[in-house]
């Protein structure tokens, strides 16, 4: 087990992208009540890109797209304000495109939260260029806000384990479950199409390839119950053909799914999985990726 993550985790602040759509909406709204239950400040970026804009649109138009987006951020701040009147909301407009300005905004510590699809989107099942650019390409933790926003909590977070090495970004989801007074469950599925013809050569059956997939994710429950006393964590794995079918239908029953992101094999930076790609645009709930060696290189509380 590589970790060494031995304290709890500083949850930072929380920076959500609007626009004008309906599920940048719902996501500011959920972005404060995360920031509440943090005891963090919510800030609220409208990337207006007017950078590239300036290039084709005349001064006018430039002036007409800033002006909105001020509205805009005053009317986000407003409606978060009616809803959560304690929590401190601050504001930025944005002249570079909306990837560029979130990163920069949420700088090394933040946590970036953007609406599923954006003005652009084409249905409700596919993840806008936005979140999807942010979740590969960003240092931060970033949380696409998936399913029906009034949904009943379920009181669980889910992190969906891979391996050992996945320990020191679960740190990050015990602090998420623990500042929302929720209980941790650790899910791994063991793919049985991926273990024919290879680890099966090595060892006796799948029963054994599952009961070694048991035995780390069990070391690494115990390990987190030592950061985190208070906090309840179960583990399971699963067994079945379809990773990213399991995590979907796992999405359903849980308030948040938070999933590790992996590096590029030769070194170029964060890559999104296959498994990754599919929660992100069928999940039912929202869905955070976490970048590697996020949580080794925070500060503490």
């Amino acid at each position: 087990m590589t970790g060494t993550t031995s304290d709890p985790v500083a949850l930072g602040a929380v920076v959500v992208g609007v626009d004008a759509s309906a599920a940048a909406r719902a996501a500011a709204l959920w972005a404060a009540e995360e920031a509440d239950h943090r005891g963090r400040t919510l800030h609220v970026v409208h990337a207006a890109d007017t950078q590239r804009r300036m290039l084709y649109a005349g001064v006018e138009a430039v002036q007409a797209i800033l002006e909105a987006g001020r509205d805009l951020l005053t009317e986000t701040a407003e409606a978060v304000g009616d809803r959560y009147p304690g929590l401190v909301v601050t504001t930025e407009l944005s002249r570079v495109d909306p990837v560029g300005g979130l990163r920069a905004a949420a700088g090394g510590r933040g946590t970036i939260v953007v609406g599923s699809r954006g003005l652009g989107g084409f249905g409700a099942l596919m993840l806008g260029s936005v979140g999807l650019g942010l979740a590969a390409r960003t240092e931060a933790p970033v949380i696409v806000v998936r399913g029906e926003p009034d949904r009943p909590a379920a009181g669980v977070i889910t992190a969906a384990v891979h391996g050992a090495s996945d320990l020191d970004w679960l740190m990050l989801a015990a602090a998420e479950a623990r500042a929302r007074k929720a209980s941790l469950r650790l899910l791994s599925v063991c793919n049985v199409l991926a273990q024919v013809g290879t680890v099966t050569t090595m060892l006796d059956s799948l029963g054994e390839v599952a009961k070694q997939q048991v035995h780390e994710v069990t070391a690494m429950a115990v390990r987190i119950r030592e950061v985190y006393p208070d906090l309840t964590v179960t583990h399971h794995v699963e067994t079945g053909t379809s990773v990213p079918g399991i995590l979907v239908e796992a999405s359903k029953h849980t308030d948040l799914m938070v999933l590790g992101s992996r590096r590029h094999m030769l070194g170029l930076g964060p890559a999104l999985s296959r498994v990754s790609h599919a929660v992100l645009h069928h999940g039912h709930c929202p869905v955070e990726i976490v970048p590697p060696e996020y949580v080794g290189t925070a500060e503490g509380p």
